[in-house]
């Protein structure tokens, strides 16, 4: 289950972050978001000692916790998303599926005329449509 999908700008400004759960941990996921970000510095800036290439925009598994497993995302513009899970056992398909249709969603988001660059996604419609996302996740798998 997803519990947590941020859009991080390339000055590592929060632009948008929503929480999924019913408890009140909203300030613990935002610090997973926050810490993730080191992880994806690392992994751009040092493009040998990780997986994927500069041209891979899916950046993996960035690291587990306890509870949650965290994926990143970098956009050509170097916007980050990220993803929080409590999914032990989620395919990297799944995944990629997710920030394909998540990236497609923030693009209709931010090509609104209305919208200031660098600035927070306050979209009704853009949040409309990442909680579709999310819950339809993993389910192409569950069929």
């Amino acid at each position: 289950m997803i519990v947590c999908v941020a859009v991080v700008g390339h000055q590592n400004n929060p632009l948008y972050i929503q929480s999924f759960t019913e408890a009140d941990d909203a300030l613990k996921l935002h610090h997973i978001v926050h810490c993730s970000l080191d992880v994806v510095d690392e992994r751009v800036n040092n493009p040998k000692k990780s997986g994927p290439t500069l041209n891979e925009t899916f950046l993996g598994l960035l690291y587990p916790t306890e509870n949650y497993k965290v994926y990143g995302y970098l956009t050509n513009t170097k916007v980050k998303f990220i993803l929080v899970t409590t999914d032990l056992d989620v395919r990297d398909a799944d995944v990629r599926n997710f920030f394909r249709r998540f990236h497609s969603a923030y693009v209709d988001a931010v090509s609104n005329p209305f919208h200031i660059p660098g600035k927070k996604i306050t979209s009704k419609i853009f949040a409309e449509r990442v909680s579709t996302i999310v819950k339809s996740f993993g389910l192409s798998s569950a069929s």
